[in-house]
């Protein structure tokens, strides 16, 4: 199975998600565009792999529904009890979804920097990040025949 975690880093906090491995070069290709937050790198990323935002904001909002300050009892249970490739969306909001949010699941585990426009592949056995590539335009339901390039601004920093 090719999906993989991400972890988005911002001023507000941190979201973790599994995703498929061909989100990866569009959520790179979004970060051209210096997102200082999770819905500007998500809205960025939607050009090129449609529903990735609707997806996340609607888990977001499922995750806040059931998870309010010093009771996170649901996330708690889902991290400790279900397959990692399975786990739905959080919010980083203690040590045991920091844990959770670091660990890498069936291709791996990227962190998304925005505030130090950093991107970590702690392991990425889908595809190396590189700051040049391309990837393929997925339309919500299957990839087009359209391809997409990308280059990351010198700013932004690739970690192995």
């Amino acid at each position: 199975m090719n999906v993989l975690r991400c972890t988005i880093i911002d001023e507000s906090g941190g979201v973790s998600f599994v995703t498929h491995g061909d989100a990866l070069p569009a959520l790179v290709a979004a970060c051209t565009a210096n997102p200082r937050t999770l819905d500007e790198l998500l809205q960025g990323a939607d050009a090129y792999y449609h529903n990735l935002a609707d997806h996340i904001s609607a888990a977001l909002a499922v995750f806040d529904e059931h998870n309010t300050p010093g009771h996170y009892e649901s996330i708690h249970k889902g991290l400790t009890t279900m397959p990692r490739h399975r786990q739905p969306v959080f919010r980083i909001v203690d040590d045991l979804t920091r844990e959770a949010s670091l660990r890498p699941v069936k291709a791996g585990a990227v962190i998304f920097n925005l505030k130090a426009k950093r991107i970590v592949q702690m392991v990425n056995s889908y595809r190396e990040i590189r700051r040049s590539g391309r990837g393929r335009i997925f339309d919500g339901s299957a990839h087009t025949g359209a391809v997409f390039s990308y280059r990351l601004p010198e700013e932004w920093a690739l970690v192995p």
